[in-house]
């Protein structure tokens, strides 16, 4: 009979890891440097869960029958944090980086076991957390607002504030790392972080 398989968080031993990038962050501060951390942390988990894997383990779909794949969700989150920060609040008019009109599940169909690609979808994503890094750290205040006509998160179409928009990213980064955790169980076994 198999034992049930525990998460020993971050080490071995079960003890915190020294080195896990998430526990340098700021443990009390006001309400934009605790989004931002939370965000920030967010972020690294994704990293975390990713690192050591090829192309081809990146971009297999290990929990059927979903598409998800580590690669989807990479390229995912890299055009949630375009359309968040750049698109959105920044009124930037700029083109999706997989997906289209024609295809609206680009992020996860051209995530393809091809290094280059890998390689392409980790660039835009980091690419896109440092503009909306920028961004956030050079806003006057959490209350600025960008029109969200398209209803792109849920607000219900209007006005939306850059608050908002960290819940919102915050949110989505947490309902799918619990997507990656699974991934990455099924790809090497590999659990916790």
């Amino acid at each position: 009979m198999e034992t049930t398989r525990r998460a020993d968080m971050f080490t071995a031993d079960g003890k915190p890891s020294d080195d896990d990038p998430r526990e340098n962050g700021p443990t009390l501060g006001d309400e934009r440097a605790t989004l931002v951390e939370s965000l920030r942390c967010a972020r690294l988990t994704l990293e975390m869960k990713c690192s050591g894997l090829d192309a081809e383990a990146m971009a297999r779909r290990s929990v059927e029958p979903s598409t998800m794949s580590l690669l989807g969700l990479v390229r995912h989150l890299a055009e949630v944090e375009r359309a968040t920060f750049r698109v959105l609040m920044a009124g930037q008019d700029v083109p999706k980086l997989f997906c289209s009109d024609t295809n609206r599940d680009g992020d996860f169909d051209g995530a393809v076991p091809d290094p280059q690609v890998v390689a392409e979808a980790w660039d835009a994503w980091r690419a896109e957390v440092d503009f909306a890094t920028r961004f956030v750290a050079e806003a006057p205040s959490l209350d600025i607002t960008a029109d969200d006509p398209l209803n792109l998160h849920g607000s219900g179409g209007g006005l939306m504030s850059l608050r908002e928009a960290l819940v919102g990213s915050i949110w989505e980064y947490g309902r799918h790392m619990g997507h990656v955790d699974l991934l990455r169980e099924r790809i090497d076994g590999r659990i916790g972080q």
